[in-house]
């Protein structure tokens, strides 16, 4: 592409100068061509005294226009007819093109003329000499022009091409910097100008880049912020509400094994303990949208298993799961990320994509650990704005240091790709 470019504007930076060139050759053509007409009407002018002279010789003394004699004449020429009307053209179509622009054919030729001994001879004005000097003007001047513009072009082609050059290492960094890599540098030339122009893209792109690394972190910072205060609080009420809810209705199981002759009293105490019952579950739910309190006690992959069980006892959506044996090791911080990253994706299918089937992929590829969700779904435009859930779950990505893609179509549902480095 940036081959394409330079050699485009190239081309048409020669175009130009050739059009340039190619006018002003015609215009100087013309304008020879006008002054050669001139100057061949004032030297046939001379020419055609000579060949009155000529006739009045001939008509006097015929033996004095032998070849010998008359060969060496100078735009004037000598036709024996031999019982011919007229002499035989033997020039090609350029010269008489050009004779007839510098001297009419009807200015050349006179009525022949019969001599004393009973031949005929026709002399006539010769432009050819003349014609030859045109030619060879004009041959000179388009070969001039010629050197001309093939050194223009040359010193065009070396004199642009650095700044093409320079161009196009610029529109390669934009591209770049559009797909969002910032390190990326423009080299620095001798010319002023492209050095100036590569040290403030450098400049801009490394400014970009530190604001990129600041976001990141900020915004890295305040995930784990987050994720520490929903931990805290997930705990807190797991370890002391829980715990309250479970003495509670373990009490109302008490009276109502004590209180079995007064059914009034024993219908009050089940309806407290199904009430007892749901808040629980409406506590637990809560606690899991906090965080994931399982990482807490269970391995990776068993506090995914149990995700992907209760979602599909929620939603009534099937979901197939299929993981690898080994999973590598991650930290708390990571196992965080990628347990909520998931859960994120399944809520989104839950709420969106109006599927009936979903299946997770988790698997390690050598260096790469991957993750893929796909459903069934309507799917939707690839160019839809991101929410809030997707790029909570592109932030999450950037904090596993993997790439979340997204891939979609309209009627062939969502798919959705994380690949991150392990050790």
């Amino acid at each position: 592409m940036k081959a394409q470019l330079g050699r485009s504007a190239l081309w048409r930076i020669n175009l130009l100068v050739t059009l340039f060139f190619s006018a002003v050759a015609l215009l100087c053509m013309a304008v020879l061509l006008r002054q050669a007409s001139y100057d061949v009407a004032r030297e046939l002018k001379a020419a055609q005294t000579v060949v009155e002279y000529l006739k009045e010789v001939a008509r006097n003394d015929p033996a004095s226009l032998e070849s010998q004699l008359t060969a060496s004449l100078r735009h004037v020429r000598v036709h024996w007819l031999n019982g011919q009307t007229a002499p035989v053209a033997d020039d090609d179509a350029l010269d008489i093109w050009l004779g007839e622009r510098l001297y009419p054919a009807a200015k050349q030729f006179s009525a022949p003329l019969h001599l004393a001994d009973g031949r005929d001879v026709l002399i006539s004005v010769d432009p050819q000499d003349e014609i030859d000097e045109v030619w060879d003007s004009l041959t000179q001047l388009l070969v001039l022009f010629g050197l001309a513009l093939v050194l223009s072009l040359l010193v065009i082609r070396w004199a642009v091409g650095s700044g093409l050059r320079v161009l196009n290492e610029l529109i390669g960094g934009l591209r770049q910097v559009s797909q969002g890599q910032l390190q990326v540098r423009l080299p620095l030339h001798s010319l002023h100008e492209s050095k100036q122009l590569a040290e403030h893209f450098n400049q801009m792109v490394s400014t970009l880049e530190h604001v990129q690394a600041d976001n990141r972190e900020l915004t890295q910072a305040l995930l784990a912020l987050q994720e520490h205060e929903r931990k805290h609080l997930a705990l807190a009420l797991h370890d002391d509400m829980g715990q309250y809810l479970s003495g509670i209705r373990a009490q109302l199981l008490l009276l109502r094994s004590m209180t079995q002759q007064n059914p009034a009293i024993a219908t009050t105490l089940r309806g407290l303990e199904v009430n007892c019952q749901h808040m629980q579950e409406s506590f637990r739910g809560l606690i899991r949208d906090l965080y994931p309190v399982v990482l807490e006690r269970l391995q990776l992959g068993e506090a995914i298993e149990l995700l992907v069980q209760q979602w599909q006892q929620t939603q009534g959506i099937a979901c197939d799961l299929r993981m690898g044996s080994q999973l590598p090791l991650m930290d708390s911080a990571q196992q965080a990320h990628l347990y909520r990253l998931l859960q994120e994706a399944l809520t989104n299918v839950a709420r969106h994509s109006g599927a009936s089937q979903v299946r997770v992929r988790l698997h390690r590829r050598g260096q790469r650990l991957a993750l893929v969700v796909s459903d069934n779904g309507s799917g939707g435009a690839h160019n839809l704005r991101p929410g809030i859930g997707l790029r909570s779950m592109g932030e999450r990505a950037r904090c596993l240091g993997g790439q979340l893609r997204l891939r979609t179509r309209p009627g062939s549902g969502w798919l959705l790709r994380l690949s991150m480095p392990v050790s």
